[in-house]
């Protein structure tokens, strides 16, 4: 189930993240940087390139995909994640609540077209909307094949 408003309202939220990471690559150069470096401690992501660092973000866990397992998993679900990183994604999944959006509800989501990248790219333009972030990076090709979705909360150049 799902409220009628929401198909677009997510399409909306994609296009809004579309032209944000467009934003942010475009201003900070982030595609050009050869190398990022995540801290979940710090919750930063510092992007280096030549071995300077140019670019430091902070950052909100939204997800990660899993090739291996094949499915999506909210990081308010992942309990070996630091929970100050969770606080947007917990908003997130208040927001579904609150508004009968069950498919957004479930820790777990699965594609059975096996597109788990479009699943995770979704999934974090719609936290990105909730939560009013700059942008989304997807860390590359974990270990089991899938990928790391952090939202962008600020962009600085790294001094």
């Amino acid at each position: 189930m799902q409220p009628d408003w929401y198909p677009a309202w997510r399409d909306e939220a994609i296009e809004q993240l579309k032209a944000k990471n467009a934003r942010s690559n475009k201003e900070f150069r982030l595609g050009d940087c050869s190398r990022y470096d995540y801290d979940l401690t710090a919750g930063t992501v510092l992007f280096s390139q030549d071995r300077v660092a140019k670019v430091v973000t902070e950052i909100q866990i939204v997800g990660s995909t899993s090739t291996e397992a094949g499915n999506w998993l909210w990081a308010w679900a992942n309990s070996s994640l630091p929970s100050e990183l969770l606080s947007d994604a917990k908003l997130v999944r208040s927001f579904v609540e609150q508004n009968g959006i069950d498919e957004l509800a479930q820790a777990y989501a699965t594609d059975a077209d096996n597109a788990l990248e479009v699943v995770g790219w979704e999934l974090s333009a719609v936290m990105a909307r909730i939560c009013n972030g700059l942008g989304i990076y997807r860390c590359p090709n974990r270990e089991d094949g899938g990928g790391f979705y952090l939202m962008l909360k600020s962009i600085n150049w790294a001094s």
